[in-house]
């Protein structure tokens, strides 16, 4: 059976190390800081200027100022710092982030990301539409930036230097045919699945 957003989050979450500086993008990315760890110290950054954050807060106790990425409310801790939005991308972009979870409309098979459309151009339905791809059909975000994407079916990784996609692991109850159906990239199977 395919994982849920909190499943996905979840499993997100397996990649988080200890003393990690780690962006959440909008929308399941957020979810992810449900399942920290205990006793694990990691420093949230969200694109629009908070580096620190603490949790979501208590009913009525919402500041409607200190806001995530997904425009969701959350909490200020002492060591929480508040910067531009513009300093907040040089931070992701220049390599001072360790970890950057985001959402993605499309990724292609050597790691292109696509999040972002063309605004006012239709769009179908990327809810049936297959998201990982040979190659994105959508403006990209970047190029050659992925290197794990987590699906509902699965994880992939994926290898820059030398180019493709592997199969990493399957979502319990998922087939390997089920992935291909769903799937128009090109990916390698280890031999342990």
């Amino acid at each position: 059976m395919p994982w849920t957003r909190e499943q996905m989050a979840e499993r997100a979450a397996k990649e988080l190390r200890d003393g990690f500086y780690v962006n959440l993008g909008i929308g399941i990315p957020t979810l992810v800081s449900n399942y920290i760890p205990d006793g694990m110290s990691v420093q949230l950054q969200s694109e629009n200027g908070m580096l620190g954050f603490g949790p979501f807060p208590y009913e009525g106790d919402e500041d409607p100022d200190l806001i995530n990425a997904g425009k969701q409310t959350v909490t200020e801790l002492p060591t929480t710092s508040f910067f531009s939005s513009a300093d907040s991308f040089a931070m992701i972009r220049g390599g001072h982030i360790d970890l950057a979870l985001l959402g993605a409309m499309q990724v292609a098979e050597n790691g292109d990301l696509a999040n972002w459309m063309i605004p006012g151009k239709m769009v179908k339905d990327g809810s049936v539409e297959p998201k990982l791809l040979h190659k994105c059909s959508l403006p990209l975000t970047g190029a050659n930036v992925v290197d794990m994407v987590i699906t509902d079916l699965g994880v992939f990784d994926i290898d820059k230097k030398n180019g493709g996609m592997a199969l990493k692991e399957l979502a319990p109850g998922v087939t390997l045919d089920e992935i291909k159906s769903k799937t128009e990239a090109t990916f390698k199977v280890p031999n342990t699945l």
